[in-house]
């Protein structure tokens, strides 16, 4: 670029954003927490550690990386919550022996494990962001979404309004600090 100020409107995410942590390494990490829901195992998979993980999301809170893994941990709490509401809807079966064989079954029922994950689901939920801010594009169930953006968006939402800014700057370069085009008309006449 000749000019320093000007910004491509496009930029490649940063090979390496925070301590080792490159996009790749994070959407992998991102993956691997979907499906293993074991944040020491899906920071292994990424190569990294598990505390590392912890200070990048504490670092990065209320950004892509830690909406991922909220999205990431929700995913297999549905799950978990549907599990439990079955249970409690349809108890679980007991086997009962008598001298090591099995003479029936019964049907126990435990609503508190229902009631108890019901109400830490409200209490996990992540605060909703206002209208205007990036964030509230996406929302728990957003996964994918948001680590396509984790591997190719800013790191930070303030990043990428700042480069939708640069853009529209850009854009409008050809007019001068008074509002004057270069056809000499007042930027003002245009609306």
């Amino acid at each position: 670029m000749e000019n320093p100020t000007e910004t491509p409107t496009t930029n490649p995410p940063a090979t390496i954003r925070c301590n080792g942590w490159t996009p790749a390494k994070q959407s992998a990490f991102l993956r691997a927490l979907a499906s293993t829901h074991c944040v020491a195992q899906a920071a292994r998979a990424a190569g990294m550690s598990r505390q590392s993980a912890y200070a990048l999301r504490a670092r990065l809170k209320g950004e892509p990386f830690d909406l991922a893994w909220h999205a990431a941990l929700q995913c297999r709490f549905d799950a978990l919550a549907e599990a439990a509401f079955e249970r409690a809807l349809n108890g679980v079966e007991v086997p009962h022996f008598y001298r090591g064989e099995l003479v029936g079954t019964s049907r126990k029922f435990d609503e508190r494990l229902t009631v108890a994950l019901l109400a830490m689901r409200a209490q996990l939920a992540p605060r909703r962001m206002p209208h205007w801010h990036g964030a509230s594009q996406y929302g728990p169930a957003d996964f994918g979404p948001l680590v396509e953006r984790v591997e190719r968006g800013p790191e930070t939402w303030d990043e990428e309004a700042r480069q939708e800014m640069l853009a529209r700057l850009d854009e409008e370069d050809d007019w001068d600090e008074d509002g004057i085009n270069e056809d000499g008309l007042d930027g003002a006449d245009e609306y």
